[in-house]
Formats: structure tokens, sequence, C-alpha cells
């Protein structure tokens, strides 16, 4: 009886409570994350039929764009709809398959957005570093092996989260204080010890903190290239794209690192901001990259206008 009551207790359900000790200003809240969820729909499904239909967006930075585009739907779709039956409809109540499945979707897609904006930064280091090689270097072998490298990797990465939570007896425990599943949400409610969940979480939040210096190193190298410029244009042009681009950053990094390492380290931060702000990277970033990506880049904005005015 011993050996089933820690192996076969995974509940059917979960419990999903929101944010907590804000559920009487749920329906309040909702309303920016609605907004921004639609802002992000609209940009994201515009930059890809932008993309799609004009033939002259062909360069690398364009493909690296439609996956990013590609991986901030999803990761909106797979937590937003999710957060807002939570604040419209009180569907708290999720099946605990669909609870690990979500969990495994959030984190790929938040490792894929990572992944997608290190090659991003890798490509404008070619393009103002090493402009001469550009089209030598980035050719369509090496996008379509970075392109699957970074599917591969985040995939693999997170795969054996799934196998992590499904060795866990959860007993009777059932309320997630959360707007989705993730992680270590879910594995906090077992009855048994999480050591290997919390370590393998922070070997994956490793990786994230390896991509964001890489990406730092990359911009380091581009910042030194833009300096050296003779044309002042340039490089106050150069210059704002690299702001832009640390911008998305910054917003990305900061809430997806402060969630992850919250979960071990912030217990005396309170539940209601922890929660807030991991909501924070899965919508806002996927807002904020169409326009920044987007309509800050002229053949885009150019696209873009020909495309719905027929121009």
């Amino acid at each position: 009886m011993t050996h089933q009551n820690t192996t076969m207790f995974h509940p059917s359900t979960f419990f999903l409570l929101g944010i907590p000790g804000l559920a009487t200003a749920h329906a309040w809240i909702s309303l920016p994350f609605c907004c921004t969820y639609f802002i992000a729909l609209i940009g994201n499904v515009t930059i890809l039929i932008v993309i799609w239909t004009e033939r002259t967006l062909r360069d690398p930075m364009f493909f690296f764009l439609v996956i990013l585009s590609a991986t901030d739907l999803a990761l909106s779709t797979t937590s937003v709809p999710r957060m807002l039956g939570i604040f419209w409809f009180n569907a708290h109540e999720i099946g605990f398959g669909a609870c690990v499945a979500q969990m495994f979707l959030i984190h790929t897609f938040t490792g894929m957005e990572s992944a997608v904006l290190l090659a991003m930064a890798f490509d404008r280091y070619v393009a103002i570093c090493v402009p001469l090689h550009y089209t030598t270097i980035l050719t369509v072998q090496v996008l379509s092996g970075i392109g699957v490298g970074v599917v591969l990797s985040t995939v693999v990465l997170t795969l054996p989260m799934i196998y992590l939570i499904y060795r866990l007896p959860f007993c009777n425990a059932r309320i997630i204080a959360h707007t989705y599943c993730e992680h270590m949400g879910i594995a906090k409610l077992a009855c048994a010890s999480i050591q290997i969940n919390a370590i393998y979480g922070l070997f994956v939040a490793s990786f994230l903190v390896l991509v964001l210096v890489l990406v730092g190193i990359s911009y380091g190298y581009i910042l030194c290239a833009v300096f050296r410029l003779k044309s002042q244009e340039a490089r106050h042009k150069t210059l704002g794209t690299c702001t832009s681009h640390a911008a998305v950053m910054f917003v990305f990094y900061t809430p997806s690192l402060f969630s992850f390492l919250t979960h071990r380290f912030g217990r005396k931060i309170s539940p209601y901001i922890h929660i807030l702000v991991a909501n924070i990277y899965v919508v806002l970033p996927p807002a904020l990259n169409p326009i920044i990506y987007g309509v800050r880049t002229k053949q885009i904005r150019e696209c873009v206008i020909r495309v719905f005015t027929g121009k």
C-alpha cells in the first residue's frame, strides 16, 4: 500500500488559483492582459502574413523574425486564454495531463524565444561586424541548421520535466497558486522530495543565463563596431536598432529569470507579485516584438502598408 501511495496518487485535476490575494480584482487585471494578448495576435499574424507574401523579404533576419513571431503566438496562446478563463469564467480546474502539457509547452516556447533572440543577436553581429561575409556565413544550410537547433535543443531540454513531474506522488494536493501550470508550481504540491526537480530547474535557468551572456557579448562586439563607423547617421541608426533589441531582451529575460529564481530563493516575495511578473513574460514580449522588430524595420513597414492598402 505504501508503494502505491508513492507512485499512483496523481490527482485527476488541478485547481489553478489565479493570482493569490487579488481574486476580487481578477476582472480588472484581465483587461490589460486581454488587450496585450490581442495586440500580440494582430502584430505577429501581420508579420507572418507580410513576410510570407512579400518575396523581397528573404534575408536571414526575416527568417528569424518568422520563427520569433510563430514562437510568440504559441507562447501567448498556450497561457493567456487559460488565464482569461480563470479571470472571467472561474474556470479554475485543469486535468493533470493538460496541466503537464501546458507546462511543457510554456517552458519549451520560452526556451525557443530565448534561443531565437540569441540567433537574431548573431545575425546582427554578422551584419554589422563582418558585413562583407554576411551572405557567405548565413547560407540556407546554416539557417536551416539554426532553425532545427532552436527547436530540438529546447524540446530536449524541456522533455525531462515531464518525467520529473510524473514520478512524483501528489496525494490530495490540488491547488496551484498560479494562472497556468509550470514546473516548480506543480512540483511543490508533491508529497515527496522535489530536490531533483529544483536542481533541474536551476540547470534550465542556467541555460537562460548562458544565452543572456552570449547575447551580451554579441552586442558588445556590435557596439564596438558601431563606434568605429565614420558616418554619424549610420551610427545613430545602428545604435537605435541595438537599443530596441536590448529593450526586448530586458523585457523578456528579467521577468522569466525572476520567476525561475523566485520559486527557489524568493520566499519573502509576495505571491501576487511573483505571479504578476510571471504572467508578464508570456504576454508582453509577444506584443512588443512585432512593434520593435517589425514596425521599426523599414522593409516590413513599407510592405505592411503595401499589403493592406494595395499601394
